[in-house]
């Protein structure tokens, strides 16, 4: 696929991209306007890991320590520290709540734990981080110090004791010196077990010092590295960047959507549809003003428009499609009901008439006749007037128009049984009299996968041209009508796409190419070789507006109608003329 059909879809889906943005971007945004401002206070906690004086390797360093720090990362969130935050502040929330509302994160390769809380009040989002992190330190030393409270209560009491045994020997060392007269045996017992006291005193707060000093080492700690401030802006909503997110996605869920639709969509929507089925291309008509019956014969009603023009490039397009066999009966059909074939049958005919060709258009519609409408003719006396008939008399069946070389056979009185009465020899009767009075026959028929009257009168024909509705006719249906066709011996010429835009499909140049020839040629509307500015206004109003046509169309009003591109073979057929 061509990158200027993507850019045609995104052209063609502009519009749902643009609702999709539109419509996410702005749930988006009220949801976020009436959301509740959430305020996050941090609060950074320094863990002081205990020194190890065992040959660990230093990837084995690492993993404890990370391993610590989450840890204590864990611990911070568990229900002892919560219940002492919680009436430490005096908080009337759940112990549940409050832990979710808490968000620890080790700093990765450092032993710092950040600790965020998110709250509605900024003020009381920087007090819950702080009062966190004080009883998180307070109960990691009480943890550790429990470690060592045995042993060193136990020198403590030892130590004690030595006190007093020590002051009670001092005490009986003077109270033996003082006395008259001195007894130095028992001076000198005292006096050995003073020292001896002593020197177990010392030993002992030697020890006690030596467990303080391991204590110390061998024991992890938790600082504050800094305290919680109080935010001054939320963390959500981001209203503008939540809003300019869901703007992107919706756009992008409507692109993907688009794409989707056109995925599964299996119309025939341009010529490389109609290529892909092996079917020849013989023209691209656009929509016509279906609400302005004039408009639908618009080679005659407006020939210098691009409609019009693409007509004749139809025209000489089926000349060209049958060389060896002359072309005396064309039957125009379709796959499903209202798909332009009277329209296209009528203006072919008239193309055909106006280039010198004495044309019969016969509408062979017997259920839902058009063409007496599109030239404003009644419907009585017509075909079934004309096969009634002994030897397919037409007895002023054929009747004529307004154009010159133009005649036209209405359906006539509708019948109960019209697939019968298409169906019988006499049709062919009618046809071999009308081939001696003109030159060409074109008939109009019904839908062929609606009713069997079309596949019936194709193989009187001598070729079948195809109508399809550009984005409504399906491809297996087109693809079915033509093998119907073929299986009765029919001839299918080619498919005619109808309805189709050929601004949606990439033809704005030629659009513009068109345009600035056909006003070259207009000389009604120059003034002195130039575009007079009102010409140019209305010119540059239309390419605005994507609307086609000319002067005319311009003083009308904008007719439904885009530019046709013209085939090589419609420059063809106006040398020829």
């Amino acid at each position: 696929m061509e990158l200027r059909h993507y850019f045609s879809l995104f052209r063609k889906w502009l519009w749902l991209i643009v609702l999709g943005a539109i419509v996410a971007g702005g749930i988006a945004y009220l949801v976020n306007r009436a959301s509740t401002p959430i305020y996050r206070s941090t609060v950074t906690l320094l863990v002081n890991q205990a020194a190890n004086n065992s040959l660990m390797t230093d990837y084995t360093s690492v993993i404890t320590s990370q391993q610590l720090a989450k840890t204590y990362g864990e611990l911070i969130r568990k229900r002892p520290t919560l219940e002492a935050v919680i009436r430490n502040l005096n908080l009337n929330i759940l112990v549940e709540r409050l832990a979710g509302q808490i968000t620890v994160t080790p700093v990765r390769d450092t032993t710092l734990i950040t600790v965020s809380v998110e709250d509605p009040d900024p003020k009381r989002a920087a007090d819950i981080a702080n009062e966190l992190g004080k009883v998180f330190v307070a109960q990691i030393d009480a943890m550790q110090r429990s470690r060592f409270s045995s042993s060193e209560e136990n020198l403590s009491q030892q130590l004690q004791v030595l006190k007093d045994q020590i002051a009670a020997t001092q005490g009986q060392l003077e109270a033996a010196k003082k006395q008259s007269p001195a007894q130095p045996d028992e001076i000198t017992r005292l006096e050995s077990a003073l020292v001896q006291y002593q020197n177990s005193y010392s030993n002992l707060l030697k020890s006690y010092e030596d467990l303080r000093l391991a204590q110390t080492r061998l024991t992890d700690s938790v600082t504050i590295a800094e305290f919680a401030q109080v935010p001054i802006a939320p963390v959500r909503p981001q209203t503008f960047t939540n809003t300019l997110l869901a703007v992107v996605v919706g756009a992008l869920l409507a692109a993907g959507v688009a794409f989707l639709i056109e995925y599964l969509d299996d119309t025939v929507k341009g010529p490389d549809d109609i290529n892909a089925l092996n079917l020849p291309n013989l023209g691209l008509i656009t929509r016509l003003d279906s609400k302005n019956p004039d408009a639908r014969l618009v080679v005659v009603s407006d020939p210098r428009a691009p409609a019009a023009e693409a007509f004749r490039a139809l025209r000489t397009n089926i000349q060209f499609a049958s060389v060896d066999r002359p072309l005396r009966v064309l039957l125009v059909t379709s796959a499903g009901p209202s798909e332009g074939k009277s329209t296209i049958a009528a203006n072919l005919a008239a193309a055909l008439a106006q280039a010198g060709k004495r044309v019969a258009l016969v509408d062979a519609d017997l259920r839902r006749p058009s063409q007496h409408r599109i030239f404003k003719q009644s419907n009585h006396s017509g075909l079934t007037h004309a096969l009634i008939q002994d030897k397919g008399e037409l007895n002023g069946a054929l009747r004529p128009t307004a154009i010159e070389d133009l005649r036209i056979m209405v359906s006539g009185d509708l019948p109960p049984n019209p697939a019968e009465l298409l169906g019988s020899n006499r049709v062919g009767h009618v046809l071999d009299e009308l081939q001696k009075q003109v030159d060409v026959v074109i008939v109009d028929t019904p839908p062929c996968l609606v009713v069997t009257d079309a596949v019936a009168l194709s193989k009187r024909a001598d070729g079948v041209l195809l109508v399809a509705d550009a984005g409504k006719t399906r491809r297996s249906a087109l693809e079915q009508s033509v093998k119907t066709i073929q299986q009765v011996g029919g001839n299918v010429l080619g498919v005619v796409l109808n309805k189709y835009s050929h601004k949606a499909h990439g033809g704005y140049y030629n659009y513009q190419y068109y345009n600035s020839y056909y006003y070259a040629g207009d000389k009604s509307k120059e003034s002195g070789g130039h575009h007079s500015p009102q010409t140019r206004l209305a010119h540059w109003v239309r390419r605005l507006t994507g609307a086609s046509g000319n002067g005319h169309a311009a003083s009308n009003g904008a007719k439904d109608t885009a530019l046709v591109v013209e085939s090589g073979a419609s420059v063809k057929d106006r040398a020829q003329e």
